[in-house]
């Protein structure tokens, strides 16, 4: 039975990526079937390898956004690796790049070079506060974008601010990236344009930010950092039940309401209380309604809490730690999780891209080994076997 093709087979991707952003959206062009090239420094290649050793001895940043892809070692700073990478491009359909500012344009990899030089190449940019403006020239890594945009001051309790705990503003950006490559693909092959994408951490994380900021802006203050509690949805966050255990659950509407009122908390007068009849009113009242709420779900245990609020139609869950996750029954009564091969032998369990495609396979090929497929991609350019020997001896790849 033959394979289906997937979307953008056929489409060349050349990367020079690192840490999180960049390879994250190339990581779902691999996905979707792309051909990705890795270029990576020799020896050491992607710093984000090192970042720790808990999957199998591997990075588990590395693991997860660097699957089905081709690392290619190339000495950028010798003219011979510089070179190879021009050849590289000149048969790609996109370039995608998230070096430190200025990097770029010293390679000669600048966008209105690239585009003069190869005009159906899509050049993909990945900054910090974008290339051109007051910050331009300034690095940034995500926790400082959480900062910049004011996300870290939403975050936390009233007492102490906190980061998120995933690198959100790198994957923000990625996502962004991957959205923009997809549209200037689609636009090249229906206008036969090529149009250069470029996406800032920043920008990409204060597009995120948009509520908070419009709150702000019209409200004359910014939501206030409530732990579980949501900022202007009451009730809506993570009580305690009888044995200890957390349950979060969210009112939304004023049926829902009413229900709450009338089935689990068995007092239907509040309903109609002006303190809780609106949901405004429930914000400005929040810590009398979760004085109510709370004394309810100490009651009971949390299976039983969840149950009572599945039961009369209000959205629940328990509060999981990551190991509850990892083992999550949709998870696995969905198929979610697929093996795939790392460098040395070993294999992790690594979850399915989240947009199935219907009719068409996941691709989930190995994680590669630091310049596993310079040779090939050599060869394939077109170099002898006596030219890559005496690369190798020079540093070059």
């Amino acid at each position: 039975m033959s394979v289906p093709q997937l979307p953008l087979s056929g489409i060349t991707v050349v990367s020079l990526e690192q840490a999180v952003a960049a390879p994250y959206a190339t990581r779902q062009l691999a996905d979707l079937g792309a051909r990705v090239i890795k270029v990576e420094r020799p020896g050491e290649g992607d710093f984000a390898r090192r970042y720790d050793t808990t999957v199998h001895g591997h990075s588990s940043y590395f693991v997860w956004l660097n699957r089905s892809k081709e690392s290619l070692t190339l000495d950028l700073k010798d003219p011979r690796g510089l070179e190879i990478l021009h050849q590289l491009l000149d048969g790609a359909d996109v370039f995608v790049q998230n070096l430190a500012p200025g990097a770029a344009g010293r390679l000669g990899l600048g966008v209105d070079v690239l585009a003069e030089r190869l005009p159906r190449l899509i050049p993909c940019t990945i900054s910090g506060y974008g290339t051109d403006g007051p910050w331009a020239d300034r690095k940034s890594y995500d926790l400082l974008v959480q900062c910049q945009t004011g996300l870290v001051s939403l975050t936390g309790t009233a007492q102490e601010t906190a980061r998120v705990g995933i690198s959100v503003a790198d994957i923000a950006a990625g996502m962004y990236a991957y959205s923009g490559i997809l549209t200037a693909l689609y636009t090249r092959a229906t206008t036969g344009r090529a149009h250069p994408v470029e996406v800032s951490l920043f920008e990409a994380l204060a597009e995120w930010m948009s509520q908070p900021a419009n709150y702000t802006r019209y409200g004359g203050s910014q939501p206030p950092r409530l732990g579980t509690q949501h900022a202007t949805i009451a009730p809506y966050g993570a009580f305690t039940a009888a044995d200890g255990k957390d349950v979060l659950f969210s009112i939304q509407n004023e049926r829902e309401w009413i229900v709450l009122c009338a089935d689990f908390l068995r007092r239907l007068e509040l309903a109609e209380d002006p303190r809780f009849a609106t949901g405004s009113a429930r914000v400005a009242h929040r810590e009398e309604l979760n004085a109510v709420v709370a004394a309810r779900i100490a009651c009971s245990e949390a299976a039983q809490v969840l149950k009572d609020l599945e039961g009369i139609g209000i959205a629940c869950a328990g509060v999981n730690d990551v190991s509850a996750f990892v083992d999550h029954p949709v998870l696995a009564a969905r198929g979610r999780w697929q093996e795939v091969a790392l460098p040395g032998g070993a294999t992790m369990e690594a979850l399915l891209p989240p947009a199935d495609l219907a009719g068409l396979p996941a691709r989930m090929d190995p994680v590669p080994a630091v310049g596993e497929h310079t040779e090939a991609i050599l060869t394939e350019l077109g170099r002898t076997g006596e030219d890559i020997v005496a690369l190798r001896a020079d540093g070059v790849v």
